[in-house]
């Protein structure tokens, strides 16, 4: 379900044929119809590396990209004022196919007590099925589910979103029909929970794709996105050439029905707005056969199409830039200033213990230094730390707006951090794919000999982690402000009719072990 408004609702799904008289059945004996408008998508592929078919079968269907076809459905139920139930109709050579029934509303009122799950990174990594089978153990009933990127790994990926057979791919673990067998803790099919409640999504890294090819893997093609600035003649190509040519975020805009890689929503006292804030991901690693971000490869010196120009940001969020000026606007609309409850979400961290948030969140500053012959010798990039779009510009702007919770993802952890002001921010993603909290003595992989400083250990934008205030896990008697496991699960939910995040843990290998809550705080109106 998505775009819930104040009588009616969006519902989605997918077939892997084209069919006819799609449409959702609704009301209390399915009396009622809407009938659905389809597309096909238009980015969909399997590749070598795709997980299809039976694991115990080598894929030999793809051993370059081939396009999946697979058309998506949508149909807006309206006239609606209650939960009602509902399911989905599809037709393929004369055979009407349902689905079980679910339940569908409207966008609640301003006074509704809802339960909000707050997650992010799921990544097919090996605790999702996990975690958010005990979110629906834990929680009576989820009303919305915020979830701040990365809801895969590569988003031109068929099998990823539906059936990659590892058992966790994106769509099945949040509609309770994963199949993941824990090595100990037995098997986990996810949460019923989409089907039910919509989804809101912000744009993380993992939902951008790089340079279009037809004839490179997946997973060359995300990795080698391209600075617009950079592309050759950008003024003379169209806004499709151009995507093509450096990067592009058309898949989750099809699957889910973005009106923009950026948006705000209302759901019932929340303000939710959504920000595309993340760069592309590359090793911090300095060898000289990588593509980093801090240097070139070094056979690619000579290669300008080839380089990867550092851990470049794909949308701009600097003070003057439009998404900047259209935050800006948000932050002062009705429906942003009346809410009682003002939530921020975007992908990348400005405060976290993780390894993430180094370098600084800028546009990486190039040096390329040469021989006295005029030979490049080696190419390298600087981030200055003053110039952190999140920190110099976002975050200010947020705080003066009254903004009460930033929730963000990206360096796989949970931790979250308080403002001298009192403005809150939110880490929970933690699915069994940490890259580790960065404290006390464990160090930060951070360059030498640079210009900057980067900061090794600690949130290298000032503030002190919290304590969790219930349960904190502990290293050699002393409680520890994060999660960074791969072994242990967290989730965060937001009961807004108390005001209260509430955060959860829990350990497969001890399958019988309760969820435990371990920290609670309150986000005052």
């Amino acid at each position: 379900m998505q775009w819930p408004s104040a009588d009616s609702v969006q519902v989605v799904w997918f077939t892997e044929f084209e069919g006819s008289g799609h449409a959702v059945e609704f009301g209390d004996r399915f009396e009622q119809t809407a009938s659905a408008t389809t597309i096909k998508l238009s980015r969909m592929y399997e590749d070598g590396r795709s997980k299809v078919g039976s694991q115990t079968e080598e894929n030999q269907l793809y051993q370059k990209p081939v396009a999946r076809n697979i058309w998506r459905h949508e149909a807006t139920v309206s006239g609606i004022s209650g939960r009602l139930p509902y399911r989905v109709l599809s037709a393929e050579n004369g055979n009407r196919i349902r689905s079980k029934a679910f339940s569908l509303a409207p966008a609640p009122t301003a006074d509704a007590g809802l339960k909000i799950l707050l997650t992010s990174d799921h990544q097919l990594m090996p605790l999702t099925p996990v975690n958010l089978q005990k979110v629906t153990e834990t929680i009576d009933r989820i009303d919305a589910v915020f979830l701040a990127g990365d809801l895969v790994n590569i988003p031109d990926r068929a099998s990823e979103w539906f059936d990659d057979n590892r058992g966790g791919a994106f769509f099945p673990s949040l509609q309770g029909r994963a199949n993941y067998k824990h090595p100990i803790g037995g098997q986990y099919r996810g949460g019923e929970i989409i089907q039910n409640a919509p989804l809101f999504a912000a744009v993380g890294n993992h939902e951008v794709m790089g340079r279009y090819s037809t004839e490179a893997g997946l997973d060359e093609q995300y990795n080698d996105p391209h600075p617009r600035s950079k592309v050759p003649n950008a003024a003379s190509l169209s806004p499709e050439e151009l995507a093509d040519r450096s990067f592009n975020t058309i898949s989750v805009q099809e699957l889910f029905n973005l009106p923009n890689s950026y948006y705000a929503a209302s759901f019932g006292d929340v303000r939710l707005v959504s920000l595309f804030a993340c760069n592309i991901w590359r090793t911090p690693e300095r060898a000289l056969d990588r593509r980093g971000r801090y240097q070139e490869r070094k056979e690619d010196l000579n290669s300008p199409e080839k380089w990867g120009y550092g851990q470049h940001v794909f949308e701009s969020i600097a003070k003057g830039s439009p998404q900047y000026n259209w935050l800006q606007a948000e932050l002062n609309s009705p429906e942003f200033r009346q809410a009682k409850y003002k939530i921020v979400m975007f992908h990348h961290p400005p405060h976290t213990l993780g390894d993430n948030i180094v370098p600084a969140y800028t546009n990486p500053v190039q040096i390329i230094n040469r021989n006295s012959a005029g030979q490049i010798q080696d190419i390298r990039y600087e981030y200055p730390i003053e110039q952190d779009f999140l920190i110099r510009d976002v975050t200010p702007l947020l705080e003066s707006a009254g903004v009460q919770l930033v929730f963000y993802g990206h360096s796989h952890l949970w931790n979250r951090f308080v403002s001298p002001k009192g403005m809150h921010f939110l880490e929970s993603s933690n699915v069994g794919n940490t890259y580790g909290a960065f404290l006390g003595e464990k160090r930060r992989p951070v360059p030498q000999g640079f210009k900057e400083k980067y900061v090794a250990t600690g949130d290298p934008n000032g503030l002190e982690p919290v304590i969790p205030s219930i349960a904190p896990l502990t290293e050699n008697g002393k409680p520890q402000p994060y999660i960074a496991s791969n072994d242990i699960t967290a989730f965060s939910i937001f009961d807004t009719a108390a005001g209260t995040i509430s955060s959860y843990r829990f350990d497969p290998a001890q399958p019988d072990s309760p969820v435990v809550k371990f920290d609670e705080f309150r986000l005052r109106p």
